[in-house]
């Protein structure tokens, strides 16, 4: 039974070098055994700051938005304190909060945004819901009240105004885009105006990539005043696949879903983003003017005229650790691992590979990678509430990077039930051998 589990030893089966959370129970009864979309950062007085999203499980009615801080810069972290989400409606989820990422603004005013749901589902309730936001000028120790965040609609959007967007921004902005905080996102196509399709297309339902822009976040606005430029909307929004079209042969849909764009910057100035698909491997794509316009995405390769990496519909983060140098996180398998297919998310996205990526003048696709190489596995053991007793396995990773004296650190979420940290030493990047052509 899971609640016989030992969790000491189970948040140890990656090998973590940090332990940022472990839930007080296994069963839920404690509230917080749904812990995911990890999202550490830099803090202005020197710290290390986290904002992720927390539940008993996903989607639950209490999905909240929670904020801790490490003084000593990664060992030891306070008590989550809710930031927003706090007293939902557990029957409709209203009022429920999920996906916070944060911003730092020049002045040191911290924003976190988030989508918040209200109480009206057109997907998901964790993924229909407002833009809305909040900010604290004193490091975290106080936070201003909620405001809403005005958000153009699409024509992917349900066609009812009342009914918000299904959307996600999963990575934390950067300052990409002409030194203004940029980032992808996710915007999930609404049943009411995408053709039916000839199967259900699971977690992975018909989807476009978008992107967008913090115009004014440096001069601290009310998050209500925010002005935000979006880019690549409406029939411009990246597809794989195309909305409506018929199932492939080998079963994957070729109905667009491409999701969770990550995003890092090229040394001739262009941008190179990589997004997770459901064709059995992540795809890829570049801009050359600052993320207003993006290239058609293509499968991402090892090398030009290389394999394909192969990979499910799971998170697959690309991070930059030097000018031209990066690596990226997978599972190194299409979705059929053990007794589970590519529908089976909730078991077989594990265990994480590595490659180490680094850019190429002139090429079709300017990040090359090495082979893969073996990071950390759960061993598959179930944990956490989900159905009658079972667990979640699943080591997806919607994680984020720091550095500390020049060693990056990965943050992930274990099961989506501990929160966790791990070097990646620079030296034992560097032992993985990018082609040269």
């Amino acid at each position: 039974m899971a609640k016989q589990l030992d969790l000491k030893r189970e948040c140890q089966r990656t090998r973590p070098d940090f332990v940022v959370y472990a839930p007080g129970s296994v069963d839920g009864s404690s509230g917080d055994t749904g812990n995911e979309h990890f999202l550490v950062f830099d803090g202005p007085d020197g710290s290390l700051m986290a904002v992720w999203t927390q539940s008993t499980f996903e989607g639950r009615s209490d999905q909240r938005i929670v904020f801790s801080r490490s003084a000593d810069g990664r060992a030891t972290w306070a008590a989550p304190r809710v930031l927003a989400g706090k007293g939902a409606d557990p029957k409709t989820g209203k009022g429920m909060c999920s996906w916070g990422f944060p911003l730092v603004a020049r002045k040191g005013r911290i924003y976190v945004i988030y989508s918040r749901h209200v109480g009206v589902n057109d997907i998901w309730s964790h993924t229909t819901g407002l833009m809305a936001g909040i900010y604290s000028d004193d490091a975290g120790k106080t936070w201003s009240e909620e405001q809403t965040i005005p958000m153009p609609r699409s024509k992917w959007d349900n066609p009812d105004p009342s009914v918000p967007s299904n959307w996600i921004v999963w990575q934390k902005p950067a300052r990409l885009s002409e030194g203004k905080y940029f980032a992808g996102f996710t915007r999930w196509v609404s049943p009411k105006v995408r053709p039916p399709t000839p199967i259900k297309v699971w977690w992975g339902e018909p989807s476009v990539v978008e992107f967008l822009r913090f115009e004014n976040l440096h001069d601290n606005p009310e998050p209500s005043c925010l002005v935000i430029r979006y880019f690549m909307s409406d029939d411009q929004a990246l597809q794989v696949g195309l909305i409506g079209a018929p199932v492939a042969g080998n079963g994957h849909p070729k109905v667009s879903v491409v999701q969770e764009p990550s995003i890092v910057p090229l040394p001739d100035g262009r941008l190179f983003c990589v997004m997770r698909a459901t064709t059995g491997s992540p795809w890829c794509t570049v801009s050359d003017d600052a993320g207003q316009t993006w290239r058609a995405p293509e499968p991402l390769r090892y090398r030009d005229g290389g394999p394909v990496l192969r990979h499910p519909c799971s998170p697959c983060p690309i991070y930059a650790t030097g000018e031209g140098q990066y690596f990226l996180l997978f599972h190194n398998h299409d979705g059929h691992f053990g007794p589970w297919s590519p529908m089976e998310s909730t078991f077989h996205r594990r265990p994480i590979y590595v490659v180490r990526g680094e850019y190429r003048k002139g090429a079709r696709q300017p990040v090359w990678f090495s082979g893969p190489r073996f990071l950390m596995d759960n061993d598959g053991v179930p944990l956490g509430p989900l159905g009658k007793g079972m667990g979640r396995t699943d080591l997806a990773m919607y994680a984020s990077m720091t550095f500390r004296d020049g060693e990056p650190i990965l943050w992930y979420p274990e099961r989506k039930f501990f929160l966790l940290g791990k070097k990646l030493p620079m030296a034992w990047l560097a032992e993985m051998d990018v082609p040269a052509k």
